[in-house]
């Protein structure tokens, strides 16, 4: 089985020591928890600037360590969309609107790509991510952090447009994560942790002892992720 995080972080924190502040360290953490691979934003991307930090990712080299770029819409953002599958959006972290003019301009772009955007719910509303996704009813989605309390609002929104998946890095509640594959089928829940913000043993121990299919298993823990990266066979 193979195991990809579709949710990290490589780099400093700004309130924290971390083993993930340089790639030796991160891959280190992704030995001891036997990740394959990860798709690893830089930090500066999301606290600082998105340019510098993106900059920072050319140390995340080969195939375990997957790029992430931070992007910002509109003529003070990020300039041209890198060529990659999969991307990140920060709008609370960097103060822009989900939904504004620039977004879905940059939407359409990604969309148009095929891309895949990992969007953070701690950071915007159940509306904004309505909104958003009824814009660009093609565009994938990647919620994360969506945490153990949300699900009502997250079937709200799963129900009606299937380009939306989420992680498993808070999905904590009992068989939680059963239930999102039962209701919507393995290939919209990703493993993810979050990690080094949030906690990467407890995603990992879930994922060997989910109740499921090993078919679905699969699906989750890596299958998922390199389709949307354009890496399986059925991408």
């Amino acid at each position: 089985m193979t195991v990809v995080d579709i949710n990290r972080m490589l780099g400093p924190l700004p309130y924290d020591e971390v083993a993930s502040r340089d790639p030796e360290g991160l891959a280190a953490e992704l030995d001891r928890l036997h990740i394959d691979s990860a798709c690893v934003v830089h930090t500066h991307a999301v606290y600082g600037d998105p340019r510098d930090g993106n900059a920072s990712l050319s140390a995340a080299k080969g195939p375990r360590l997957r790029p992430v770029p931070v992007l910002i819409p509109g003529p003070l953002g990020t300039g041209d969309v890198p060529a990659g599958r999969l991307v990140r959006l920060c709008p609370g972290e960097h103060r822009w609107s989900l939904t504004g003019e620039h977004s879905l301009v940059l939407a359409a772009e990604l969309a148009g790509r095929r891309a895949t955007v990992l969007l953070a719910w701690e950071t915007v509303s159940a509306a904004e991510v309505r909104r958003f996704a009824d814009a660009r009813p093609t565009l994938r989605i990647v919620l994360t952090g969506t945490g153990y309390r949300s699900l009502r609002e997250l079937a709200d929104l799963m129900d009606v447009h299937e380009e939306l998946s989420v992680d498993t890095s808070t999905l904590a509640g009992h068989l939680q994560v059963e239930w999102f594959a039962a209701r919507y089928g393995a290939r919209r829940v990703l493993f993810g942790t979050g990690a080094p913000v949030t906690d990467d043993a407890g995603p990992r121990y879930q994922l060997d002892t989910l109740d499921l299919p090993k078919t679905d298993t699969a699906l989750i823990a890596g299958g998922n992720a390199l389709r949307l990266l354009g890496e399986h066979p059925w991408a």
